[in-house]
């Protein structure tokens, strides 16, 4: 078993060494530890069986339907009118516009359910006018990356899915009404910290609109968030499933960047599908390696061995809880979410359910930690994406996102020391 887990530990970071793509590389890893482990036929039928068993479930239709979803409005001047919103809300308070960036994130994230969609719809259009209003383009880039982070928890949002899929039986309902106070507390954080920043900077506060054009404001974005609306009170009132809502989000977002907005064309529809065809694909391909790969730790019974070391290590459940913290953020910076769920997830619940942590409050955990790796180098998709759209070097971005990163520990500490935080909601609203 020992040497089965380093076979399987040593190839997977040694293909990733390799700049292996990481799908790959958790296949052929799995692949090669399982022939290693018994025959060849029955290692190829086996990881092939894993694979497809892996995909088999119907809370996997959501993904395809929140991605397209996600993409229209993303394409459907959505982004726009929810910055016009956030201008009218907060844009002048000191820091102002630092504040809109991270509101237009988070208000965004939750409609697209993608950090990386965030980073680039808000980054291309906040940056610039921070810029121009004397605001440094670092500290922009900075805030555009950290905000885009909260539309992980905020729901609804794919990875809370995958979540659910791995452990085995987590309602995504209440992951979703569990993400919304933590993710909420994380902006709000982000906020705070960027607005003293950007007023100790001395930097420009935006002008305080006209009532009537701050209502027309906000008026222009309420059919956008309404999605969010439509998709979690349906699913808290049990009108439809978190799969269906998936298809409502599409059904919407087609009526309201086609029929309302009409910022999307029937000629673009074939480019949105294939876009997410393309993502959907990578997406499941990576849950079909990952499933297997899982499947093999299991049977190895290596989470089992991990979960005796640790508590071998300590009694103390809040030094078991620092210590998978810490592991999980160091994951973050070297692996993307998808992943890092998806093989971590059967490996550290084991542990967090002998400590009497639930399945929900170690999942939200989980996912906060790994969004902050989601703006971490050396990996950090969305610290990429955020530093190619503002066009800034990363080197510049990392000394103005050290009180963001700060921030962000400090709501991971509350949200792991204080259960309530994740499991109110889902108690409140689902019996």
């Amino acid at each position: 078993m020992e040497l089965t887990s380093l076979v399987l530990a040593g190839l997977f970071f040694l293909l990733l060494l390799m700049n292996v793509p990481i799908a790959v590389a958790i296949g052929v890893a799995t692949l090669i530890t399982m022939i290693f482990s018994m025959d060849f036929i029955p290692a190829v039928t086996t990881l092939a069986q894993r694979m497809v068993g892996g995909l088999d479930s119907f809370a996997l239709l959501a993904i395809p339907f929140f991605v397209l979803s996600g993409l229209i409005m993303g394409q459907g001047g959505i982004a726009r009118r929810l910055i016009d919103c956030a201008l009218a809300l907060v844009g002048a308070l000191p820091g102002g516009l630092a504040m809109v960036n991270v509101l237009s994130s988070t208000l965004f994230g939750s409609i697209s359910g993608s950090a990386v969609a965030a980073t680039s719809a808000i980054g291309s259009f906040m940056v610039p006018q921070m810029e121009q209003k004397g605001y440094d383009r670092a500290f922009a880039s900075a805030v555009t990356v950290t905000g885009a982070t909260t539309g992980m928890l905020v729901p609804p949002s794919n990875i809370l899915i995958l979540y659910a899929i791995a452990s085995g039986g987590v309602s995504v309902s209440a992951l979703f009404l569990a993400g919304y106070i933590p993710g909420l507390l994380l902006a709000a954080g982000l906020m705070l910290v960027a607005g003293f920043y950007a007023s100790r900077r001395g930097y420009q506060r935006g002008q305080r609109l006209p009532l009537a054009q701050t209502i027309q404001a906000i008026w222009a974005a309420i059919p956008s968030l309404m999605l969010v609306v439509i998709v979690i009170g349906g699913i808290i009132a049990g009108i439809f499933t978190a799969t269906e809502a998936g298809a409502i989000a599409v059904a919407y977002s087609l009526l309201l960047a086609m029929g309302v907005y009409r910022e999307v064309k029937f000629q673009q529809l074939g480019d949105l599908l294939l876009k997410a065809v393309e993502i959907t694909a990578i997406v499941l391909f990576l849950i079909a390696v990952s499933s297997a790969m899982s499947w093999l730790l299991s049977y190895e019974q290596i989470p089992q061995t991990i979960t005796t070391a640790l508590l071998a290590l300590s009694d103390n459940p809040w030094v078991l809880l620092l210590l998978i913290n810490l592991l999980l953020l160091a994951v973050g910076t070297f692996m993307d979410m998808t992943p890092a769920v998806l093989i971590f997830t059967p490996i550290f619940l084991p542990v967090a359910q002998s400590l009497g942590i639930s399945d929900l409050h170690f999942g939200i955990m989980m996912v906060m930690n790994l969004s902050i790796g989601l703006c971490t180098p050396p990996v950090g998709s969305v610290l990429f994406v955020g530093a190619s759209v503002a066009k800034c070097r990363i080197e510049s971005m990392l000394q103005p996102m050290l009180p963001l990163y700060a921030v962000m520990l400090v709501v991971l500490a509350l949200v792991t020391l204080f259960p309530a935080l994740s499991e109110s909601l889902p108690a409140l609203f689902i019996s």
